[in-house]
């Protein structure tokens, strides 16, 4: 029987309200295991290492690889390669880059990514062959349905919802300019929106925030998935407005909550909710006005998506 190490860094870190941290836990869950801090570990104990957390401009893998053992890591999207002006590394960015390149091509022997846009992206950029990545969707949590009577002081009767955080991908501005076209509230869970005044919006990662106007948005914070599963139900609209996307899980929790949903037209969510969707133009506040004034219902997705297919796809890449 095969041992295996899962990093369990991202729960206890500040990825574990994050995709990265509701990924790693319920990897976890889905397999019976519990996971280990493989910082602090003898990796020479296990025959399989899965390291579960990547950022292209910090060293993320081990120097040394035992001999008999087999690393594994999952890489989300490279969203910052993709837009380097809104990510600039520096100097110190820029060589912890090539050093993550040289140690992926030398001890990791499979690369899991969450869909077939992000592998593209890991082949492209990091220089890997597409056979040594492997595609394992995520999918909602099971907290996430219809509720009959569903709850939560302090929101309009009438709103739309965005969850997540304010990075440039999430073409947060033109989904405020959208709503105040349609004349609707934006409702945003997500820890990030309410430390914007606090950020140094001069900076490149945030300059994209500068002269918003967030008199109609209700910035909620972090809201825990017992209170954020009501928050779907109650809303008129869920809207994903992203330039670029890894998955866009939210969508998918937000269909399973029965919410009517918006998405823009991105190689990603295409690949997530398929073809027969009416989707809107990330770039233009009036197309995604279009859309959340007369957003998708009853989607049909093109596939099931289930954190047990997600589990038996993963046990899949460590006996291959």
């Amino acid at each position: 029987m095969l041992k295996i190490a899962i990093d369990s860094g991202p729960l206890t870190s500040g990825d574990s309200i994050r995709g990265i941290g509701t990924y790693t836990r319920e990897l976890l869950k889905s397999l019976n295991m519990k996971g280990v801090d493989v910082s602090k570990e003898d990796l020479e104990k296990y025959d399989i290492v899965h390291f579960t957390r990547f950022n292209p401009f910090f060293i993320c893998l081990p120097f040394v690889k035992p001999n008999r053992t087999r690393f594994i890591l999952t890489i989300y999207d490279l969203i910052p390669l993709i837009y380097p002006k809104h990510y600039p590394p520096g100097l110190k960015g820029k060589i912890k880059f090539l050093i993550n390149k040289f140690l992926i091509k030398k001890n990791v022997d499979a690369i899991i990514t969450i869909s077939e846009t992000s592998k593209k992206d890991i082949c492209r950029f990091l220089d890997v062959a597409p056979d040594k990545v492997f595609v394992t969707y995520l999918a909602p949590r099971e907290i996430f349905k219809k509720l009959e009577n569903p709850k939560y002081p302090g929101l309009p009767k009438r709103f739309a919802l965005y969850v997540g955080d304010v990075n440039y991908n999430k073409n947060i501005p033109n989904l405020v300019n959208a709503c105040e076209l349609v004349g609707i509230p934006l409702v945003i869970a997500g820890k990030q929106a309410t430390q914007i005044e606090d950020m140094d919006l001069n900076h490149s990662e945030l300059s994209h925030l500068k002269n918003i106007n967030w008199k109609g948005v209700i910035r909620l914070g972090y809201v825990d998935d017992s209170d954020l599963v009501k928050i779907y139900n109650l809303a008129s609209v869920y809207v994903q407005p992203s330039f670029y996307e890894g998955f866009g899980l939210p969508v998918l929790e937000a269909i399973e909550c029965g919410t009517p949903v918006v998405a823009t037209k991105i190689q990603c969510l295409v690949e997530v909710l398929g073809n027969s969707f009416d989707y809107v133009d990330a770039k233009d506040p009036k197309d995604m006005a279009r859309g959340i004034s007369n957003p998708n219902k009853n989607v049909k997705l093109p596939r099931a998506y289930s954190w047990e297919k997600t589990g038996k796809s993963t046990l899949k890449v460590y006996n291959s």
